[in-house]
């Protein structure tokens, strides 16, 4: 799966931002989609996560509320929309997919097998 992520830029605080993530091919809808985030110097972070139909998400605790996922599997497409961006929102953004272990409904944090190559939201202050 080739994951190309776009839509990320400067946005001032307290701004909105929409970035994408495109997954040519016929088996985007076979994937749990999630997103996640690395600051200079620090750890890559989870940020959101969106089961195969769309139907459940789950976030952060530091997004939660601002943040939101989204998916278009007609599309192949992921979507996180960002409002009330804070300068610590700063980062290169990720989205990766994954298969769920049986019984569960997201990927571990772990269990994301594809990953697309980031795109960089700044915010400024």
């Amino acid at each position: 799966v080739q994951l190309q992520a776009s839509g990320g830029g400067l946005v001032q605080a307290g701004g909105s931002l929409r970035i994408s993530c495109a997954a040519p091919g016929r088996t985007f809808s076979r994937y749990a989609m999630g997103w996640f985030r690395q600051a200079p110097r620090k750890e890559r972070e989870f940020v959101a996560t969106i089961t195969r139909s769309g139907s459940d998400t789950y976030y952060a605790d530091y997004v939660k509320g601002r943040f939101t996922i989204s998916r278009d599997n007609a599309k192949n497409t992921v979507y996180l929309q960002m409002n009330s961006l804070k300068p610590d929102d700063t980062a290169v953004y990720y989205c990766a997919a994954g298969v769920p272990l049986s019984g569960s409904l997201y990927p571990e944090t772990d269990g994301y097998d594809y990953w697309g190559q980031g795109t960089q939201v700044t915010v400024s202050s």
